[in-house]
């Protein structure tokens, strides 16, 4: 089985990766960004580097979702997949003019050609949150490299989620709204969500 958790940064996608793989079993599956070969010339020119980074996202998404596939005795739980990853921060990237008309429609007619041979996530589950929540998780956990991060590209991030999540996304999809939640430190909030969890998985608690 496959579990995706989908959500903008800061919204706690890693966090609840982690405890659902304690409480369940689960094995995790995290984005490896800092190996990408790219990153150096992509930050030194954007619009230059913008569609060799974004290809090399989309290879390595691409691949975990085969390597998951693969494996039928085991629950995989992955913290973003490639639909996000192409529907919102490619799709970012060609909003802000860092990716042309003509690279953006070879992206993504690869992405749709790569989709075809694998399956949705047997759930996917969205954490929902505002944009004044993700600044606050954001300042909470102190990373350097997040703490200049403009409030627009936050907003801009979160508004893509949303047509992403309810115009694009054809699989099977679980909400959860995070603003008033602290799952990571009210057990009753993480055992609401894993109720909810086992209601739509199991068919428990309907």
């Amino acid at each position: 089985m496959h579990i995706a958790i989908a959500g903008n940064i800061g919204s706690g996608k890693t966090t609840l990766t982690e405890m659902l793989a304690r409480h369940y079993g689960w094995e995790t599956r995290f984005e490896a960004v800092d190996v990408n070969p790219y990153l150096e010339d992509y930050y030194r020119d954007i619009r230059r580097w913008s569609f060799n980074l974004e290809v090399y996202f989309l290879k390595q998404r691409f691949r975990d979702l085969l390597e998951i596939a693969s494996i039928s005795d085991r629950t995989i739980i992955q913290d973003r997949s490639i639909y996000e990853g192409v529907y919102v921060f490619t799709a970012n990237n060609y909003a802000s003019g860092n990716l042309d008309e003509r690279d953006f429609t070879t992206y993504m007619e690869l992405f749709e050609q790569m989709t075809d041979v694998v399956r949705f996530p047997d759930l996917m589950i969205y954490l929902r949150a505002s944009v004044p929540h993700l600044v606050a998780n954001i300042q909470r956990r102190g990373r350097d490299y997040e703490q200049t991060m403009p409030i627009d590209y936050l907003r801009s991030l979160n508004n893509l989620y949303e047509d992403f999540i309810y115009n694009k996304y054809r699989g099977r999809l679980m909400t959860i709204e995070v603003d008033n939640l602290d799952y990571q430190h009210r057990p009753e909030d993480f055992a609401g969500i894993v109720d909810k969890i086992d209601a739509t998985l199991f068919g428990l608690f309907s």
